[in-house]
């Protein structure tokens, strides 16, 4: 018997505008998560393949967070991998030698390493709900139900990353 329910995600039609309406805030989201793009794209085809599987299971009313908690599992199975693999990249780059002007090579590294100290220095929940709404734009109510949880905790993460950020932006000076 065919699904007669044209809110269902299992719905071509229906999935198709809820992909192009996601995928871009779900690729950003786990490009924050992440710091790796080809990675952030994985997961996120990942992520719809694994709703279109399970369609008939989730009403289109909760598929955006169905969608997100699929991601973040999805990302923190890989978390410990992905942390080997971006320190062996600050390690390799570090050691490349560049032509350029050195003075500028030095105040360029010194503000990348600022900049790293800082943000090494908010809590994940903090800097994926920062940059989202920071870089991304989003508005508290779009992050909480992105991270299922509620606006007060949204505002008192990205209210933490702030503090953070300015005692270590203070300390550089």
């Amino acid at each position: 018997m065919e699904n007669t329910n044209p809110k269902s995600v299992c719905d071509e039609i229906v999935f198709s505008h809820f992909f192009k309406d996601n995928v871009k805030s779900l690729r950003n989201y786990l490009y924050y998560k992440f710091g790796n793009e080809e990675k952030a794209n994985d997961i996120a085809q990942d992520s719809f393949i694994k709703l279109w599987e399970n369609c008939k299971n989730v009403p289109l009313e909760k598929a955006k967070s169905f969608l997100f908690t699929i991601a973040t599992n999805a990302s923190l199975n890989d978390i410990a991998h992905q942390k080997v693999v971006l320190k062996y990249t600050q390690n390799s780059t570090s050691d490349k030698i560049n032509n350029e002007n050195p003075e500028y090579l030095i105040e360029e590294n010194q503000f990348k390493y600022k900049l790293e100290k800082a943000i090494d220095k908010l809590t994940e929940a903090q800097r994926v709900a920062f940059l989202l709404n920071r870089i991304e734009g989003k508005k508290y109510h779009e992050i909480a139900v992105m991270l299922n949880i509620s606006v007060k905790a949204v505002e008192k993460r990205i209210h933490g990353a702030l503090v953070t950020l300015r005692t270590e932006i203070e300390e550089f000076k």
